[in-house]
């Protein structure tokens, strides 16, 4: 495989929290590539090591040893916003903007102008049936409709690869599964590489290449149920 086709390569890395007695290894020894267009699911229980991997690609963390580069992506000061986008787990949205600014934001950071970037935004809250709250502060929606925008912010740049971690975590099973065919069905056309970190399996499932997470240790690659 040629370069222009690996978004990331890792080489033994590691990211250990703390030091001496109080250091906790959250990655250990992780060596893996993420090529153009691939749909991987990281599985593993809460505190596994999936999060701190994912902050890990994208270039949001350093690893303590071992490398990671971006050999089709460019250098890590150039991966956001642009080529990578992240849907965090936790509130992301900026409270002085509201949920449509939030998620225009990225359009904006890359050059876009503000009209453009706010329709592209709009249309992204549709897709994820929150165009009701469009117009409100972070702080007057709810966790699940928060943490659905994340995502949609995430897809606005048109990134070239999309990191979500946990994305159905705060969703009843029916929003959840809607909330992924959506992500699956934008992926599948802007042609992105998608990582979706779950304990789920069944989220899981719906992505053809599944990697597991075990006390930061990350196991060989396999072919998920539905592949």
């Amino acid at each position: 495989m040629i370069d222009r086709d690996v978004l990331v390569r890792a080489d033994a890395i590691e990211r250990v929290h703390g030091s001496g007695r109080d250091a906790v290894a959250a990655v250990v020894d992780a060596s893996f590539t993420i090529s153009a267009r691939e749909r991987i699911a990281i599985v593993g229980p809460s505190g596994s090591g999936k999060s701190t991997l994912l902050h890990l690609i994208a270039g949001l963390d350093i690893p303590t040893s071992g490398s990671i580069t971006w050999p089709a992506l460019g250098r890590r000061e150039q991966l956001r916003p642009g080529p990578v986008a992240l849907a965090f787990q936790g509130p992301s949205l900026l409270p002085p903007l509201s949920v449509v600014e939030n998620v225009a934001l990225p359009v904006l950071l890359a050059g876009g102008e503000e009209r453009e970037a706010t329709e592209i935004a709009r249309r992204m809250l549709e897709r994820f049936e929150l165009a009701e709250i469009a117009d409100k502060l972070p702080e007057e929606i709810s966790g699940g409709q928060s943490q659905r925008a994340g995502v949609a912010r995430a897809l606005a740049g048109s990134p070239t690869l999309v990191l979500a971690d946990e994305p159905t975590g705060q969703q009843d099973h029916e929003t959840g599964m809607h909330v992924l065919d959506t992500l699956l069905e934008l992926i599948s056309a802007s042609g992105a590489a998608l990582v979706v970190a779950t304990h789920d399996l069944a989220v899981a499932d719906l992505l053809p290449i599944r990697w597991t997470v075990a006390g930061g240790r990350l196991a060989t690659e396999v072919a998920s149920c539905s592949a």
